[in-house]
């Protein structure tokens, strides 16, 4: 659905509703990071585009809620009931979905949004990153998936990509599954220009219906 968003006094056209972050429960190192997760948090709060996130208020996962938050926008933390404990990951801004288990997190960030960015993170931002990407790989969805490369940050990442595919291990045309940039600004432009590959093996309608049974499922659980 395109939808007419105002920046800056003028009214653009967006492909998106809801952008999906992927982040460090860590602000790491250098202040980079933490400049990157603010810039980005107030790139979607100029697009008017509403923030899906793992929750809770630490690291640069906190930063780029907060961000939104406070300029008003909108921010839609998903919460394994076992991290719901304000210890492990502080106050969750905005409306929050309690889900089941990790799994359903992933499933649920993905229902919501209509594209992905990774921030810098460690093993769980991989993880969720390399998912979503294997997940337009096999046709699953058609979303796109976007890298936020704060100062060379995900080069190696890239460079790996690049010896799969000379390797044999990655088609050519599932290099562009992935749209990367330095800044959040490019980096949102270059989502709203993507053009996806359909070349994967796994019908879409048949996924969604089994995210609606996964969904249906999910609540069932919860209310236990």
């Amino acid at each position: 659905m395109v939808e007419e968003k105002e920046v800056g006094g003028v009214m653009r056209k967006s492909r998106f509703n809801s952008i999906c972050v992927f982040c460090g429960s860590s602000t790491g190192k250098r202040d980079c990071y933490r400049d990157a997760a603010l810039d980005l948090g107030k790139e979607l709060v100029s697009r008017r585009l509403r923030l899906v996130y793992g929750g809770g208020s630490i690291g640069l996962m906190g930063l780029v809620s907060q961000a939104v938050h406070q300029g008003g926008g909108h921010v839609l933390g998903i919460i394994p009931k076992t991290l719901m404990g304000k210890e492990l990951i502080g106050e969750t801004f905005g409306e929050v979905i309690a889900v089941a288990n990790m799994h359903e997190r992933k499933a649920e960030m993905a229902r919501h949004s209509d594209c992905f960015i990774a921030l810098p993170g460690g093993y769980g931002t991989l993880e969720e990153l390399l998912e979503v990407i294997s997940w337009a790989q096999l046709g699953i969805h058609d979303k796109p998936v976007g890298l936020l490369n704060v100062d060379g940050y995900y080069n190696y990442l890239l460079t790996f990509i690049e010896k799969a595919i000379d390797d044999g291990f990655i088609t050519p045309s599932q290099r562009h599954i992935i749209v990367s940039a330095t800044s959040p600004k490019e980096l949102v432009q270059k989502l709203e220009e993507y053009v996806p590959v359909h070349d994967g093996i796994v019908a879409k309608d048949k996924w969604e219906m089994e995210q609606v049974e996964l969904n249906a499922t999910l609540q069932a659980e919860i209310a236990r």
